[in-house]
């Protein structure tokens, strides 16, 4: 790629990718890294910049993880965050002590040195500190550049060797004037160009593609989702009728969904299209399941198999193009493409959900991407609005807002539902302003009165929240009004259903989705 890179060295932070994020948002390309990689490996990738993240351990644990010392004498400017600069000092010959007050949330930063890292800002700001370790003494060469009140190192740095320390959290939007410090770290100290941007991935993009798949023909998983949209959109660009797109209706689709793909795709795209309805096959694969992983290992094992079989029906077609993002890879903790301190949260069907032995080669243009990237991207490939806007919508679809077995019955309670949910976010303006708003079909029955009549019914979890990468989400404060409108419909237009509950857990400790 041709722009300058940046490394996030991973301690295990919650906010790790929470930092890549704001990198590129400042236009500057980064990827995180497992923390113990090695230094001649930064240089080969030719890193401008480093930062090591923050973490839960104390860097004097005895199984504490520790980075290649050669990196804090290579020569690429440093930037260590919480644990990151801990680390940093202690390595260096510093000290690093327990605090003598813990400290979590806002804090006033008072900043003693305004170049560098804080240049332009104000003599003081808000910080965000989570922390209960502190640097005790700095190391040789470095002097205190901030801070608060109970923290006396809040930012150290050795300005000749660029290496930078600052004990709070400048990734969180609680540090209102984070991005800036970060742009300082990026512009001032690493001296890199803020060259990242939709029109040179997509020029890189095209050009990968083009060179990987060169004269052969090429499948595109097709879900209608803004991911998968952008894929074939981006891949048909690239080598035009060498490109088939494959819709595999498995059932679980959302209501009349597979109708509108069809249109889209044939009318507007003018994209070679097939349509494979593979309902009662999925169903089959499903019966009798009720493991969240599994549902999801089946279903992602079974797109395969679909694929291969109807591949074959085409002739040979050797690659297939996924909608795959950088959070499917961290959340599936797949070894070799996250980072290696990441805890597998849930197998994303189009990574750790594929068969070993699958016969495709894969194409995932936008495996390195986050959701607004992707959304950003569609829109400069001239996606329409409705699918570039569009919610994250699950690959398995239905089948794992469905807790317990999946069955035809089941499904179209939930489409219906579904379908009503939907079109009161919309009519209400909030579609666009939440990240998710879906409902969930309970393995609950429960008791109730409708037309002085005891019945004894489903239970539908209604689910609304907010983010910006899926990463993290809090539970979204939906009027009361739209809340009962909500329910009102439900209960009233969906006869297998007598209750609506709100689900008000957040992202951790929480999943947005419930499988």
């Amino acid at each position: 790629m041709n722009h300058d890179f940046i490394a996030v060295l991973d301690f295990g932070a919650q906010y790790a990718m929470l930092i890549a994020r704001r990198v590129r948002e400042c236009n500057v390309y980064c990827e995180i890294l497992p923390y113990n990689i090695k230094a001649s490996e930064l240089k080969k990738k030719n890193a401008k910049g480093i930062i090591l993240s923050g973490g839960p351990s104390s860097v004097y644990d005895s199984d504490a993880p520790k980075l290649d010392k050669e990196i804090l004498t290579s020569g690429i400017p440093i930037l260590g965050i919480c644990y990151g600069q801990q680390l940093i000092s202690k390595e260096l010959g510093g000290e690093v002590k327990p605090g003598h007050k813990k400290e979590y949330g806002k804090a006033s930063l008072l900043i003693d040195d305004q170049t560098n890292l804080f240049a332009g800002l104000q003599k003081e700001i808000q910080c965000w500190m989570s922390h209960g370790d502190e640097v005790n003494k700095l190391p040789q060469g470095f002097k205190v550049l901030a801070h608060t009140a109970n923290t006396a190192h809040a930012a150290v740095g050795n300005l000749e060797k660029k290496i930078f320390g600052v004990q709070f959290h400048p990734e969180v939007v609680h540090t209102p004037q984070g991005l800036e410090i970060l742009k300082n770290f990026l512009y001032i100290i690493c001296d890199v160009k803020p060259t990242w941007n939709t029109k040179n991935f997509i020029e890189n993009a095209l050009s990968e593609i083009r060179e990987s798949v060169g004269n052969k023909n090429i499948l595109c998983a097709l879900s209608g989702g803004v991911d998968s949209t952008t894929v074939s959109v981006l891949v048909h660009q690239a080598v035009g009728k060498q490109l088939t797109c494959m819709f595999i209706d498995q059932g679980f689709m959302r209501k009349n969904e597979p109708e509108k793909i069809k249109r889209l795709f044939k009318d507007f795209f003018g994209i070679n299209f097939i349509h494979i309805n593979a309902v009662d096959r999925f169903f089959e694969k499903l019966k009798g399941v009720t493991d969240p992983e599994e549902k999801r290992h089946r279903i992602g094992n079974e797109f395969i198999r679909v694929f291969e079989e109807e591949a074959k029906k085409l002739g040979n077609i050797p690659f297939l193009a996924q909608g795959t993002l950088y959070p499917d890879v961290i959340e599936s903790a797949v070894p070799g493409l996250s980072s290696t301190t990441a805890v597998r949260i849930k197998t994303h069907h189009n990574v750790g959900g594929l068969p070993k032995d699958i016969q495709f080669k894969l194409i995932e243009p936008l495996k390195m991407l986050f959701k607004d990237e992707v959304r950003a991207l569609g829109k400069e490939l001239g996606v329409p609005e409705e699918i570039v806007s569009r919610q994250p919508f699950p690959g398995p679809g239905l089948a794992i807002r469905i807790i317990g077995e999946v069955n035809k019955e089941r499904i179209k309670v939930l489409q219906e539902v579904d379908d009503i949910v939907v079109t009161e976010i919309k009519n209400a303006g909030l579609y666009k302003k939440v990240w998710q708003s879906f409902a969930v079909l309970l393995p609950i029955r429960t008791v109730g009165v409708m037309g002085d009549k005891r019945t004894y019914l489903n239970t539908i979890a209604l689910r609304v929240v907010q983010s910006t990468d899926a990463m993290t989400a809090d539970w979204a404060k939906l009027p009361y009004e739209l809340l009962e409108k909500i329910s009102n419909r439900i209960i009233n237009e969906t006869p297998e259903i007598n209750r609506v509950v709100y689900d008000i857990s957040s992202k951790p400790p929480a999943t947005i989705e419930w499988e």
